[in-house]
């Protein structure tokens, strides 16, 4: 495209954009993320192919102007720790929530799945929790103990190997989005699954309600962890995908930043599920219910705060402000 034709098909984004950041025009935080993608997207575009030209200068400054509005505008504020949990990350959940949702999605549709064919093949709870688990779990429900399970090894042990095993997961998870997002899907079709059969052989052996109160203290943390951490590889996965005005490897180191960021924050909640796994978990059968379920709803008050409620009030106070 020649450089008069491009400036003259993306005038008015810019001069809208130019109004934004003034404070003179107000956008909705859709609007306002969309046209700073687009925005910086133009730039990219610029540099290519007018690298010394006037309009890339402008755009370089344009694109600057709008990014101190976004993320640093307050950051000289705040603590480089604070600002990175409480500011950047929640600003790219927001930009990317319709891969969490849709991380959301897919895990809850494989979770049914789950439940479906366990409550239509006796065997198929062994066949994914193995015969050994599955034989002790009865004999622990049979001597009334249904989360006797959570109760082997010593707690700084079960720490530590939870702590391992979950994190490896979330790791997969990332590294996965390399291959178009489908090993993501994979690694979610196996946890929800096996999430589900765990959920449906409690309730077909009438010890469902000590389940909820037991695995979900631990539970709660993980597996919203593990919702997130396969977003990553989604946002991972739709960079190489969809590029968009992006050169195609561009498009990728910024999904990959992006999504890495995003995979960073979930790390204090695998570590607190491991906690919780290892030092609570297991005295879930002696402790009162309602302190079982006051750690589960905190649990899961706090996760979604930070990932689906947070991100929103972020937006608002650095695009509307």
């Amino acid at each position: 495209m020649r450089e008069v034709a491009f400036i003259k098909q993306n005038k008015e984004k810019w001069l809208e954009f130019e109004q934004v950041i003034s404070n003179k025009k107000k956008k909705s935080p859709d609007d306002i993320a969309n046209l700073h993608i687009k925005i910086m997207n133009d730039l990219v575009y610029a540099q290519t192919y007018y690298p010394k030209s006037k309009v890339t200068s402008y755009l370089n400054k344009l694109a600057k102007s709008s990014f101190d509005k976004v993320y640093h505008s307050k950051r000289r504020d705040r603590n480089v720790f604070l600002y990175f949990f409480f500011d950047k990350v929640p600003l790219l959940a927001y930009q990317y929530r319709k891969y969490i949702y849709l991380s959301f999605a897919f895990f809850f549709i494989c979770f049914f799945i789950g439940l479906l064919s366990t409550f239509n093949d006796e065997s198929f709870a062994r066949q994914i929790l193995g015969n050994e688990y599955v034989d002790q779990t009865i004999e622990n429900i049979e001597n009334g103990d249904a989360m006797a399970v959570y109760k082997g090894g010593t707690n700084w042990g079960t720490f530590i190997g939870i702590y391992n095993h979950n994190q490896r997961i979330g790791l997969n998870m990332f590294l996965s989005g390399l291959f178009l997002g489908l090993g993501t899907g994979y690694y979610i079709v196996v946890n929800a699954i096996m999430v589900a059969v765990f959920q449906a052989f409690f309730y077909q052996y009438n010890s469902l309600f000590d389940s909820l109160k037991g695995i979900w203290i631990h539970g709660t943390y993980e597996i919203f962890g593990i919702i997130i951490e396969a977003a990553t590889g989604y946002i991972i996965g739709a960079s190489i995908l969809f590029p968009g005005t992006l050169k195609r490897f561009d498009s990728f180191k910024k999904g990959v930043r992006d999504a890495f960021y995003i995979f960073i924050s979930t790390i204090p909640f695998t570590l607190a599920a491991a906690f919780l796994e290892g030092y609570v978990t297991r005295y879930s059968n002696t402790m009162p219910t309602i302190l079982c379920f006051a750690i589960i709803f905190f649990s899961l008050g706090t996760i979604g705060y930070y990932y689906l409620i947070l991100p929103f009030k972020v937006a608002r106070k650095y695009q509307l402000r």
